[in-house]
């Protein structure tokens, strides 16, 4: 006979679509606990931003869990090591018999977990794992020969022809449960941070992820397909965050997709089939992490890159950082992920591919800097968009793809709108000028000269990859 039943909230911090809840409470009396462990976070390379979303999100999963008489404890347990034993001692202390949760796929977390359901069965308790937080789990989509998908192309097709009612199906919320005799919620001790993002434009919760999702269904996705490209338009979903924790799970986003697509995934409206293909690249980067583990070791996923001779250049980096290579896209872009904590998709690749194609700068210095400054920063899609610019990783840019600031920016933002909200030392220039100002109205608008020359950077980062 099943007990009181004890469900660890990770990047899962909702009551909605949660495969151990909904479990857990078909089974007995459920209580929540989350663990805290900012070393490892720090050590993982997060930084104030997404910590401090990440601190409101457990404190907005507290309240969510109070409306169903569901008690939240909380673990301080600093690393990943200290988590077996205190959730053990936790478990034993309020009498649960189960363990629930939801798999994470980075190496250090596999660890963790896998330590957890070891030192819980020997204790003779019970543990469930599932894989809610994907539509399908890892190692269920594989080649002819039984390996993972190296390429994206064919894991989409094998993703839409596998997916079905089944995968699909949403879980249900659990119903207000029985008030538990003597456990009681724990208070939240909020870290001091100095995050730079604004919380009324990051409001956590699932209530803000829904009504993301349902504003973006309902006005914006129209214009997804044509749009989603250019950083001054507001056509994005802006749910990467979210997504990133939790707050919302993919299966609600693909559900709410179809619905507005006549029940339809791969075809129908381009925008739809568009932002959905979005969420599926997403899963295909944690079923990499699985697969390639690699690559959550600081190691390149195409591994003959491993000898190519990045230029350790710390001036040129710290430029690139503070958005001073004098590439107006570029340096705008930067100064978006310094103020505010997120970046527009495509000006991630216009900045990584400029970092490591132009300065030839090793990827993983930026992808260290874009993870302790996006609020949304995520090891699987992090890693691998900085991987695919670098062309070290799954569907590696071909090396002699090497963007053009410039001409990215002139088809962008043409008219340097986007530009000059992060760089409005250029809001006098004609808007022509603001893509590639002259030598002297750089110097009239105290904007610095570029730290390299396209034509150059990029015959150099040819010559180097060729050499590999």
């Amino acid at each position: 006979m099943s007990g009181n039943q004890l469900v660890w909230f990770r990047t899962d911090l909702r009551i909605h679509d949660h495969a151990a809840l909904s479990r857990a409470a078909a089974r007995g009396p459920c209580i929540a606990v989350c663990t805290l462990t900012p070393s490892q976070w720090r050590e993982h390379g997060h930084g104030d931003n997404k910590l401090s979303f990440w601190y409101r999100g457990i404190e907005a999963l507290s309240t969510d869990l109070k409306s169903l008489r569901i008690p939240l404890k909380l673990i301080y347990a600093d690393t990943y090591d200290n988590c077996p034993k205190a959730l053990l001692e936790l478990a034993q202390s309020l009498e649960c018999t189960d363990l629930h949760f939801s798999n994470q796929y980075g190496v250090n977390e596999r660890t963790r977990d896998e330590a957890v359901t070891t030192l819980f069965q020997d204790n003779d308790l019970n543990v469930h794992r599932d894989d809610a937080n994907l539509v399908m789990a890892p190692g269920s989509l594989t080649t002819n020969d039984d390996a993972y998908y190296k390429v994206f192309t064919p894991f989409y097709k094998a993703w839409l022809k596998a997916v079905g009612d089944d995968e699909l199906s949403l879980y249900d919320t659990p119903s207000r449960q029985a008030p538990i005799k003597g456990v009681e919620s724990d208070t939240l001790e909020m870290p001091k941070l100095e995050s730079a993002i604004d919380e009324s434009q990051w409001p956590a919760g699932t209530e803000e992820a829904e009504n993301r999702l349902e504003y973006f269904l309902r006005y914006r996705v129209r214009h997804y397909d044509d749009k989603r490209d250019f950083p001054y338009a507001s056509s994005t979903s802006t749910l990467s965050a979210y997504l990133a924790l939790g707050m919302i799970s993919p299966r609600q986003c693909i559900a709410a997709a179809m619905g507005r697509n006549d029940n339809r995934l791969g075809d129908g409206d381009a925008s739809i089939v568009s932002w959905i293909s979005e969420l599926v690249w997403r899963e295909f980067y944690q079923h990499v992490l699985v697969g390639f583990p690699r690559v959550s070791m600081h190691q390149p996923f195409q591994e003959q890159t491993k000898k190519f001779k990045w230029r350790q250049s710390t001036k040129d980096f710290d430029a690139w950082c503070a958005g001073e290579t004098g590439y107006p896209l570029v340096d705008a872009a930067m100064k978006q992920l310094i103020k505010t904590g997120w970046m527009h998709n495509r000006l991630r690749m216009v900045t990584a591919m400029f970092l490591t194609k132009h300065l030839l700068i090793d990827w993983r210095w930026g992808e260290r800097f874009f993870l302790e400054h996006l609020v949304d920063g995520e090891l699987g899609a992090n890693n691998g968009g900085w991987q695919w610019s670098a062309s070290t990783g799954t569907d590696a840019s071909p090396y002699f793809r090497i963007f053009n600031p410039t001409t990215q920016s002139e088809r962008f933002d043409p008219e340097g709108h986007f530009i000059v909200q992060y760089l409005p030392c250029l809001e006098p220039l004609a808007k022509k000028h603001r893509h590639a100002p002259r030598k002297e109205q750089r110097k009239e608008c105290g904007y610095p000269e570029p730290i390299v020359d396209h034509k150059a950077a990029r015959e150099r980062a040819l010559d180097a990859f060729k050499a590999l």
